[in-house]
Parts: structure tokens; C-alpha cells; sequence
């Protein structure tokens, strides 16, 4: 970044990353926030921050703990007492560690967002915005810039802004600038021309086509801004990775969950690297201010480690007291995720058939009420996949006793939109050719701290069936020659899961939704001169050989290019 001649960094602080739990904090590792900010001011980059409360950037719930879905009428980002109480309590955990690093204090922050793009919320609720001004006031000080982002549309602008708060705007390449620039004038008569969120590229949902913006239409709009002598934040400039269940979701009409590279097509690539992108608005840049001297940084090496045998470890359904030790919960009717505290990933749902069912009849799900994917056993057998938005019946036989078990899957909460409290489970009954199933026990599964313990790599093999079908845990092992450097890991013939490395979790895989075929896999992960784990959920069914391919590139599109960058 400072090598292309930017002077500050723009970066988020996601409210969930931090607190998973009320009054949990977590600041260690790689959610060191000082450390980073230290970072940047080494490197002799000014920082933007944006601590949200609400961020949105494409991340689970936008940054929002799911723990606030514990009270179920809460109203989120208004001025809801419930809402602003666990706000004020954050931020008073956050913002003290951020004052001593503002620029007014002889640190690098020069200015912090309030919020973000709140104007595209339906509440648009003034008393929220002040509540937050004053908030951010108390704690950082009268000095410090405090700054609004919304789009050029009048009423969001409208709604996103206040009095006391800097508003700036967001557009993307193409935008007329002059009349997006007018936009901003109109709420901000004097100071500096900004674009907050200059969209450099864009994100991917799973089942569509992977996004891309050409280097050159990038390039003419930040050169047409630039010479307005505008500030101009490129959004994303390095965008990374959803690691673990960390990706959110849009909702258009459905439900759209978001992959887990955040790639964005940015300057640079998924894995940190310099693309043709980069250097295009590296010469931009360079016809307004001289680029720093020195060689620019180049990519980091890759390595194909190859093919990497795997074998099955255990149906799901058959480690229930590894992966829920405490127990199921029993209930007359489903609960939801959050009715039972989990945040994140899977939770079994088991009731017993109350009938004979000779004849297939159907098991379904009311409207809406699969979030967002169930994966079907009866008597341990897979059966399908009900889906949000999708399929939401199966055809089934059975006897009266027999256990049937649905396998919940978290693909992300709703990161945009009105719909923000975006509960998670089976949200209302399944029901027998209409008649409504009882009697559940509901299991709440915690298989990243059972992974985490060293499970399943240090337990005693199981003898499993030898079925292909249905949610299972697969192993295996692989050595790096030497040295340990970045990958990127394919799924042969394999439907749909989750990935860890080392008790890691890489995030989601679903090569054939697509676009995304490979995930990355960060050298800082694995082991030199010993074994590295891999452990894999897969939900609906293994490849009869079951292999995992490393290859030292990625693949967004089903498509392997001769360059570096995968393409369209």
C-alpha cells in the first residue's frame, strides 16, 4: 500500500470479532487491534477507522454479535434501549484503546467513521445517530474527525447524516463524479471532496459468476477524481478472506450468502499479492504525487504441495457426545440458534417418526423457516437437503420410532438491509404431511473446540460405515517439504463443507454452487518438519477416492488460467 503511494489505511472493526460473547472480550492474536494500528504507523500509514458499531462489509450480521438476537424484539441499529445499552458497553471497551492513537494524541488516526451507510436502513432513527455522536465524543474528544458514509442517493444522504459528523459519499468506478461529488455538496458545502468506499471490484455470492472490474475502467475513475482533488479510500484495496463462518449474506429477493475469498478482484489478490490492478492505479497515482523510492514487495511464494489422501473418520450422527458433550436440550418444538446460544455453524435437531410411513409421504418446512440448510437422516440414512429459499420437502418412508435427525447449517446472517436480525435454525416446525412433528432434542454442536482439543486426529479411529452419503468427518495428513508456503486447496468430486487445517478453520467450500473452486490457505497455518491435520466436514457426500489437490494458485471461476490470477 505505501509502496503505491497511499497514505492511510481504511479498516473496519468488527464488533463480533471482538466481543463473542456479552462482556467476553477478545483482543488476542490476530484481533490484536492495537498491534495493527502499531503496524500501520511503522510502516508510516495514517489509519481510518471505522468501529461501526454496525459495518456491514460483507461480514457475518455486519459486525453485530448474534448474542443481541438473544432478546428477540430487539430493534437493531435504532435507538432501541436494549441495542444502545450493549453499544455503550462496547465502546467503552473499544474507543479507550483507540483515543491514546489518534492523531490530535501524536498517534496515526486521523479520523473515525460513525456507523456506516446508515442511511440504507429503514429505521432512520436521528436519536441513534446522536446517541452514538455523543458516545464517540465522551470517549475520543472534541478533536478528533468524526465522519459519515452513505451512497449519493438524497435520501439516504437524508437519513445517514447529522449535524456534527462529517458526511462523505461511496460510488464506483463508472459513476459520474461531478454529479457524486454534487451529492456530497449538497449535505457538506464546505471541506474536502470524499469517497469513502471506491469500489475497486466486487464481492461473490455463492451460484453466481465471480465478479470482476477491469484494471483500466478503475483507473480512469480514480484518475477523473483525483484531478478534482478529491480523497479517495479504495474499497477493497486487499480484501482476504472469510476464514471459519465469518462471511455474511445479502438478501435480493433471497437469500444470497457470500463466499468465503473475499477476493474482490482487488489491487491486491486474496493472498496479498500485487495484480496488474495494482500497478495501473500505482501509475495513476503517480501523475499527482512522487511514488516512495524502492522496489515494490513482491508476491509471496506459493507452493502446490499435490494430492493428499484422506479417509472417512465418522458418520456425524455417531460422535453426537464428542461434539455436544453437555447433552441435547429437549423441547416440545424446535429452537432457534439463538434461543440456545450458539452463534455460529450447526446444530442437530432429532425427533422420532410418530407413524408408520409405508407409503413416501412429505416432510417439509413452513416458508422461511430453514436457515439455511438442513441435511436430512432418517434412521441414519441421508435423505437430501432442505434449503432457504430452495427445496423445502423430501419424500420420505419410515416406521413409527424411527429417528429422524436434521443436520442445521449457519451459512452467515445478513450482513445489508432491513434484515439484519437474521435468526438461524429451524425456525418454525417440520411437519408429516402437515401434520407437525414433536418432541425434539435439539444439539447444539461445538465441533471447532473439539478440533481445536485435537480431536479427531487424537481420538481412537472409529469404525464407521464405509457410505459416501451424508454429513461425515474425513482425515488425513500431508508434510510440507521445508519450508511452509501459502496454497491453495481444490475439492475433487467433494459437494459441500467445512475445512481445517492444523485446527484451523479455513471457512466454507461448495465447488459446485461455485464460483469459488479452491480455498486459501495461508503458510502462517501450516507445520515445518511435522504432520499437518486435516480435518473435513463434508455435508452431503465424499468422492468414492476421497483426495484434496493443493495447487500454489487459486480458482474463482471452474477455470485454470496460465497466470497467477484465475479468470473470468
Amino acid at each position: 500500500m505505501y509502496m503505491s503511494g497511499l497514505s492511510a489505511v481504511q479498516v473496519y472493526v468488527p464488533w463480533n470479532y471482538h466481543e463473542p460473547l456479552p462482556g467476553v472480550y477478545d483482543f488476542a492474536g490476530d484481533r490484536d487491534v492495537e498491534a495493527f494500528l502499531d503496524l500501520a504507523a511503522e510502516l508510516g500509514l495514517l489509519v481510518i477507522l471505522r468501529p461501526g458499531p454496525y459495518i456491514c462489509a460483507e461480514w457475518e450480521m455486519g459486525g453485530l454479535p448474534a448474542w443481541l438476537l438473544w432478546k428477540p424484539d430487539i430493534v437493531l441499529r435504532s435507538s432501541d434501549p436494549a441495542y444502545l445499552a450493549a453499544v455503550d458497553s462496547w465502546l467503552h471497551v473499544l474507543l479507550p484503546k483507540i483515543k491514546p492513537r489518534l492523531y490530535q494524541n501524536g498517534g496515526n488516526i486521523i479520523s473515525v467513521q460513525v456507523e456506516n451507510e446508515y442511511g440504507s436502513y429503514y429505521a432512520c432513527d436521528y436519536e441513534y445517530l446522536r446517541h452514538l455522536l455523543g458516545s464517540f465524543r465522551a470517549l475520543l474528544g472534541t478533536e478528533v474527525l468524526l465522519f459519515t458514509t452513505d451512497s449519493t442517493r438524497v435520501e439516504e444522504l437524508r437519513c445517514g447524516t447529522l449535524q456534527g459528523l462529517y458526511a462523505t459519499i461511496d460510488f464506483g468506478p463508472g459513476s459520474n463524479v461531478t454529479e457524486a461529488f454534487g451529492a456530497q455538496r449538497r449535505v457538506e458545502p464546505k471541506g474536502p471532496l470524499v469517497n469513502s468506499e471506491y469500489y475497486t471490484g466486487w464481492l461473490d455470492y455463492w451460484g453466481e459468476a465471480h465478479a470482476s472490474t477491469s484494471s483500466a475502467r478503475v483507473a480512469r475513475g480514480l484518475e477523473d477524481m483525483l484531478r478534482l482533488g478529491a480523497s479517495v479510500n479504495m474499497y477493497m484495496f486487499h480484501g482476504g478472506t472469510n476464514f471459519a463462518y465469518w462471511s455474511g449474506a445479502d438478501f435480493k429477493d433471497q437469500y444470497k450468502p457470500v463466499t468465503t475469498s473475499y477476493d474482490y478482484d482487488a489491487p491486491l489478490s486474496e493472498a496479498g499479492d500485487p495484480t496488474e490492478k495494482l500497478f495501473a492505479i500505482r501509475t495513476v497515482i503517480s501523475k499527482f504525487q512522487p511514488l516512495p523510492v524502492g522496489p515494490m514487495p513482491p508476491a509471496t511464494p506459493k507452493y502446490a504441495y499435490g494430492w493428499v489422501a484422506l479417509q472417512k473418520y465418522a458418520d456425524l450422527l455417531d460422535v453426537l457426545d464428542v461434539l455436544c458433550p453437555s447433552g441435547p436440550i429437549q423441547s416440545q418444538f424446535p429452537l432457534t440458534f439463538e434461543a440456545i446460544k450458539q452463534a455460529h455453524g450447526f446444530v442437530v435437531y432429532r425427533t422420532q417418526l410418530p407413524r408408520d410411513v409405508l407409503d413416501p409421504a412429505t416432510l417439509g418446512a413452513p416458508p422461511h423457516s430453514i436457515c439455511d440448510r438442513g441435511y436430512v437422516m432418517l434412521q441414519q440414512k441421508y435423505q437430501g437437503t432442505l434449503e432457504r429459499d430452495g427445496q423445502t420437502t423430501l419424500r420420505v418412508t419410515g416406521k413409527a420410532g424411527d429417528t429422524l435427525d436434521v443436520l442445521l447449517e449457519n451459512m452467515g446472517r445478513i450482513s445489508f438491509g432491513a434484515n439484519v436480525s437474521d435468526f438461524k435454525g429451524l425456525l418454525g416446525n417440520l411437519s408429516l404431511d402437515s401434520s407437525p412433528l414433536s418432541n425434539w432434542l435439539v444439539y447444539p454442536l461445538a465441533i471447532d473446540t473439539a478440533i481445536q482439543q485435537g480431536w479427531p486426529h487424537a481420538a481412537l479411529p472409529k469404525s464407521s460405515s464405509q457410505g459416501r452419503a451424508g454429513p461425515a468427518f474425513y482425515t488425513g495428513t500431508f508434510e510440507t517439504p521445508g519450508m511452509a508456503w501459502d496454497t491453495f486447496v481444490k475439492f475433487p468430486g467433494w459437494s459441500k463443507g467445512q475445512l481445517w487445517i492444523n485446527g484451523f478453520n479455513l471457512g466454507r467450500y461448495w465447488p459446485c454452487r461455485g464460483p469459488q473452486q479452491t480455498l486459501f490457505v495461508p503458510g502462517s497455518v501450516l507445520h515445518v518438519g511435522r504432520p499437518n491435520n486435516i480435518t473435513v466436514l463434508e455435508l452431503e457426500g465424499a468422492p468414492a477416492a476421497p483426495f484434496l489437490l493443493f495447487l500454489d494458485r487459486p480458482l474463482f471461476n471452474r477455470t485454470l488460467s496460465s497466470s497467477t490470477e484465475a479468470t473470468e
